[in-house]
Formats: C-alpha cells, sequence, structure tokens
C-alpha cells in the first residue's frame, strides 16, 4: 500500500486518533472561516484536483447543523401561514462552498470534502484556485478556469456538491 490509502484508512475511523478531540477544541474557538496551509485530508485534497504549488488555497470552512428557522413574522397574515420551520434544500457541503467563495470572490472553488462533525457543527475543507495566477494560466489541465462561466460554478451548482444537491448524481 502506498502513503495516501494508509492516510484513507485512518479517515475511515477518525475518533480512534488520539488528537480528534484536541483538534475539534480547538477548531471550535477559531473563525468560521480558515485559511490553511495544507490540507488536513492530503489523500482526499489530492483526488479532488488539489496540487501543491503556488495558485491553490485550501479554507477550512464551519458551517452550523440542526434545524433551520425562519423568524417569526409580526401581524398582518393568518396564523397558518406563520410557520417558521424551514427545510434546508442545500446539503452542508454546497452551503460551506458558498460561503468560502463570498469570502474569496476572485478564486474558483473546485471541490471541498468533509473534515469533521460534532453536535453543533460539520466542518468541510474547501480547495479553491486561482484562475489569473500564472502558474495556474500554464497548467493545461487547469485552462477551464480561465472561462467566465466557471468564475461563479458554486452559486450555479457545478461543484460536485451541488450537483449532487440538484439531484445529479
Amino acid at each position: 500500500m502506498g502513503l495516501y490509502q494508509y492516510v484513507r484508512e485512518a479517515w475511515k475511523r477518525p475518533q480512534a486518533n488520539p488528537l480528534w478531540r484536541e483538534r475539534l477544541l480547538q477548531w471550535r474557538k477559531e473563525d468560521s472561516t480558515v485559511k490553511l496551509d495544507h490540507p488536513t485530508r492530503i489523500d482526499r485534497a489530492r483526488s479532488l484536483g488539489y496540487k501543491a504549488k503556488q495558485g491553490f488555497v485550501v479554507v477550512r470552512q464551519r458551517v452550523l447543523r440542526g434545524g433551520h428557522r425562519r423568524k417569526k413574522i409580526k401581524g398582518g397574515r393568518r396564523s397558518k401561514r406563520s410557520g417558521t420551520r424551514l427545510n434546508l434544500d442545500k446539503n452542508y457541503q454546497w452551503i460551506a462552498e458558498e460561503r468560502v467563495q463570498k469570502k474569496y470572490p476572485n478564486l474558483v472553488v473546485l471541490n471541498s470534502y468533509w473534515v469533521a462533525k460534532d453536535g453543533a457543527y460539520i466542518w468541510h475543507e474547501v480547495i479553491l484556485a486561482d484562475p489569473d495566477h500564472p502558474v495556474i494560466k500554464a497548467d493545461a489541465n487547469l485552462a477551464w478556469l480561465q472561462t467566465r462561466k466557471n468564475r461563479s460554478r458554486v452559486f450555479h451548482g457545478k461543484t460536485s456538491a451541488g450537483k449532487k444537491g440538484r439531484g445529479l448524481r
């Protein structure tokens, strides 16, 4: 087995890692969007298109889990229409990708993957690429990033999580 297979096997049971609790405690105290030096799950990042070169950025995004509620409307409607519970039409991964895209508008979201989950939050790491960086422009495999239509691919549901949320996978 190669190195990435061992890493993949270790991530099948992340709670078995003794650093798991300390990592979650630390992540809860951090901001919801954190730019990272390198991916936490290198095997998953590599399989989704990450390359360790200039122009690639990895961001860890925290999303609140649980039921989503709308604010209560005050007056002017029948009580029948005052429901506040909302069904979440998007998956948490897609929400995380959209929030990262809003934070970094000059970058393009390639993909994302699950990192951790607890009772209150779920964390995803999002892989971004800078389409205007000379190293990315020189890469023939990433030439599709330069087209105008791929600049906001997250908001059109073109990432893997977006396609899954739209029922295309």
